[in-house]
C-alpha cells in the first residue's frame, strides 16, 4: 500500500467540485456536469485541464461578480471551450441554490459568451432564459446521409453551429447508429437528429458532437434553442414537452418567444469532492 501524499498541512489550493445530473430528478439519468464555483477567475489552461480530468460532456466554471446573483460562467468539454451549454447552466444554478451561494427567490444571472443568461426557480423546476438559435432549410448532402447512417430523412436545416435532421419516426431516432468519425468531418459543431414524439412528448431528439469530444450528448439545452423554434413552426405550439432520447434520457419543458427560448428542468446532486491544485 502506498502512503498518501496528502496531509493535514497540505498547502495546495482545494477547489470544490460538484457533479450534478441535469434535466432529471433521479441520479444517474439526465446529463452529468461538473460545477466549480471559485471566488476569482481561473486560468483558461487550468479550466481546460480540469474539464479533461472530469471527462464529462461539460464542466462549468463560475465566480461571483459585484451584484448579488451575478456570476461569470464558462463551459468546457474535455477538449474545448464552448459558447453555450444548457445542462451545465442548469447544474450551475442548482449548485448556487443548494450550496447556499444564492438565496431562494434570487434570480441567477450568468454572464457568458452567449450574453446574459437568467435562471429562476419555479417550484421543482429551474427555468432558463436562452437566446433562440433558429435553423434554416439546407440541402441534404450525401455526406449528411453517410454521417447519420440513415437515408429516410424528412427535412434538413442548419445554422452557423449545427445541422438538424428530421427523420420520419421517433423509433428511427431512437435506433439511429451514426458514424461519429464522419460526423466529426462535417463543417458543423454537431448534428441534431429529431422527429415528432409520442405522448406526452411533442418531439424527441438526439445530439452528436464528436468534433468537440462528445460522441453523443445525453441531454442538451443548447440544441433545444434550435429545436424549439423548429417544432413551434411545424406544430403551431408555443409550449412543448421534449425528450432527448439518449441512453440516459431527459425531459425539457420549453416555451418559445420570437427571440428567447425558456427551457425548464430539474437537477440532482450526485457527488461532491475537492480538487487539489
Amino acid at each position: 500500500m502506498t502512503q498518501s501524499n496528502f496531509s493535514a498541512s497540505d498547502q495546495r489550493i482545494r477547489q470544490p467540485v460538484i457533479q450534478v445530473d441535469a434535466f432529471t430528478d433521479q441520479p444517474f439519468a439526465g446529463n452529468p456536469a461538473a460545477v466549480c464555483v471559485s471566488q476569482t477567475p481561473m486560468a483558461e489552461t487550468l479550466m481546460q485541464q480540469i474539464a479533461a480530468e472530469m471527462n464529462l460532456s461539460e464542466t462549468a466554471f463560475l465566480y461571483p461578480l459585484e451584484e448579488e446573483g451575478n456570476y461569470n460562467l464558462r463551459w468546457f468539454t474535455p477538449t474545448a471551450e464552448i459558447a453555450l451549454c444548457g445542462h451545465a447552466t442548469l447544474a450551475s444554478a442548482h449548485v448556487l441554490w443548494t450550496e447556499g451561494h444564492l438565496a431562494d427567490g434570487i434570480t441567477a444571472r450568468f454572464q457568458t459568451k452567449s450574453g446574459e443568461l437568467l435562471v429562476e426557480q419555479q417550484g421543482e423546476l429551474l427555468r432558463m432564459n436562452f437566446p433562440a438559435q433558429p435553423v434554416y432549410d439546407a440541402p441534404i448532402s450525401p455526406a449528411i446521409v453517410m454521417a447519420i447512417n440513415h437515408a429516410d430523412i424528412v427535412h434538413g436545416a442548419r445554422n452557423d453551429t449545427n445541422y438538424l435532421v428530421e427523420l420520419r419516426s421517433h423509433q428511427a431516432v431512437i435506433n439511429l447508429t451514426p458514424d461519429f468519425a464522419k460526423i466529426a468531418e462535417l463543417p458543423y459543431q454537431g448534428v441534431i437528429v429529431t422527429s415528432a414524439g409520442e405522448a406526452p412528448y411533442d418531439f424527441i431528439s438526439r445530439y452528436f458532437v464528436p468534433a468537440m469530444g462528445i460522441p453523443e450528448d445525453p441531454v442538451t439545452g443548447a440544441s433545444h434553442c434550435s429545436l424549439a423554434p423548429y417544432w413551434q413552426a411545424k406544430l403551431g405550439k408555443d409550449k412543448m414537452l421534449a425528450y432527448q432520447a439518449s441512453a440516459r434520457g431527459g425531459e425539457l419543458h420549453l416555451e418559445c418567444t420570437p427571440e428567447r427560448i425558456y427551457i425548464s428542468g430539474q437537477a440532482v446532486t450526485v457527488m461532491k469532492g475537492e480538487l487539489f491544485l
